[in-house]
């Protein structure tokens, strides 16, 4: 029997697990340090505590959530990819990109994922189960215990691994706070960001419970009838309603929002879609990451080839529209966006 994983605890339920242990108050900002702080993997490490108390714990509960079954690294060395295995054998994939000024992690929120987008490998796997809190903030914690015995640190997170954050909300959001609590990750909110394909009731609840973490709103086409094609969620989460939800998420945090925008070879990525697309956002406080879709084993059509994505990009910015290009990473150990499936699960 598995036992229950520290890191899920508030830190209420934390202090009574103490009181009930008949332990003083201070012993919580001891275990917060020693978890978030030193990473501790093991209550053994935990030389600020009495044996005793450790002993207890160690009981109960367990520190470490996942374990790594793989490590897959690109040629230049700048983007790896780990199969971590979960307490009951679930596997999930997690990204470490190394930029030059930054190191930026992607985790994964789901085994697995509902939505069934169609050109993401995840997607095409299906759906196991949700991720705990603590399940996601130990994809986070391993790499940052990883970048630090190198001399490195973890600059940004996001949200944009396997699984439909918007579909497993409480512990998404549970995990984001334990990321920016000063007193636990210390990630600034401004450094993390969170994905969604647009389940629009949650949209307006992130901009009240997280209004400084990023939102990012998987588009990719500018019509609900390409959209649903590619996008079966769009049935239930047309356009037009998403575009009102990011209309008033935008006025609700003044904040600026990113959408997401995979260029696909002839499917969505002529001048045409490009002005569709540019009216979709007009006057709206966003910017467009243009992506140049990366292969899946399911689905067969490949990215734009560069003077299309350039092309598209040049309507945007005729039109306004602000625009980046995501950099195309780790495709030679599937790591790019929507490549990641644990092929090697068992469920």
């Amino acid at each position: 029997m598995t036992k229950p994983l520290i890191y899920d605890l508030s830190t209420a339920q934390l202090s009574q697990v103490l009181q009930e242990l008949d332990q003083p108050a201070f012993r919580l900002k001891q275990l917060h340090q020693g978890l978030y702080n030193k990473l501790y993997t093991s209550f053994e490490e935990f030389d600020a505590i009495p044996k005793a108390l450790r002993s207890a714990l160690d009981e109960r509960f367990t520190v470490e959530p996942l374990s790594v079954a793989k490590t897959l690294r690109s040629r230049d060395g700048n983007t790896e990819k780990k199969l971590f295995s979960l307490q009951d054998g679930n596997l999930i994939e997690t990204v470490l990109m190394r930029f030059e000024r930054r190191n930026t992690l992607c985790v994964s929120t789901q085994v697995g994922c509902p939505m069934g987008c169609v050109f993401c490998a995840t997607g095409q796997m299906g759906f196991v189960r949700n991720l705990s809190a603590g399940e996601i903030l130990g994809q986070i914690i391993h790499f940052q215990k990883e970048l630090r015995a190198g001399d490195e640190a973890l600059r940004n997170v996001v949200y944009m691994g396997m699984g439909e954050p918007f579909l497993n909300f409480p512990n998404v959001s549970q995990s984001l706070d334990y990321l920016s609590d000063p007193e636990r990750l210390g990630l600034g909110a401004r450094h993390i960001t969170v994905s969604t394909v647009g389940v629009i009731p949650r949209i307006a609840q992130f901009g009240e419970q997280h209004p400084q973490v990023n939102l990012a709103i998987s588009l990719h086409a500018p019509t609900d009838e390409l959209r649903t094609r590619l996008l079966p969620a769009n049935r239930q989460y047309p356009l037009e309603k998403l575009m009102q939800a990011c209309r008033d998420y935008i006025a609700q945090t003044n904040r600026k929002l990113t959408f997401e925008y995979a260029l696909i070879d002839g499917l969505n990525d002529s001048p045409e879609h490009a002005r569709q697309f540019a009216q979709l956002v007009r006057g709206m406080l966003c910017i467009v990451n243009l992506i140049t879709l990366n292969p899946s084993k399911k689905y067969a059509t490949p990215g734009s080839p560069p003077a299309r994505v350039q092309a598209f990009r040049d309507v945007l910015v005729e039109h306004g529209v602000r625009v980046t290009l995501r950099l195309r990473r780790g495709l030679e150990i599937n790591a790019g966006c929507g490549q990641l499936a644990s092929a090697e699960n068992p469920n």
